[in-house]
């Protein structure tokens, strides 16, 4: 498992994770890859789509993944 896989599982941990947090947090940038590459490994990992704001103020649709 890599480095990224093993701090993204560690934050999953903890609570759900959407790419927003994955970058600024831990420096993810391809989020629904390392999510691939941890279901591979074996972990239940569930996704979720939520509303969000971006930066001008549009509801935009992201994905939020957490384990189980």
């Amino acid at each position: 498992m890599n480095t990224q896989c093993k701090r993204l599982l560690t934050a999953m941990r903890h609570g759900p994770i959407d790419q927003m947090k994955a970058l600024s947090k831990l420096g993810i940038s391809r989020l629904a890859s390392r999510c691939y590459d941890l279901k591979q490994a074996g972990h239940a990992i569930s996704k979720r789509s939520k509303i969000v704001r971006n930066r001008f103020g549009e509801s935009v649709r992201v994905a939020e993944y957490s384990l189980g």
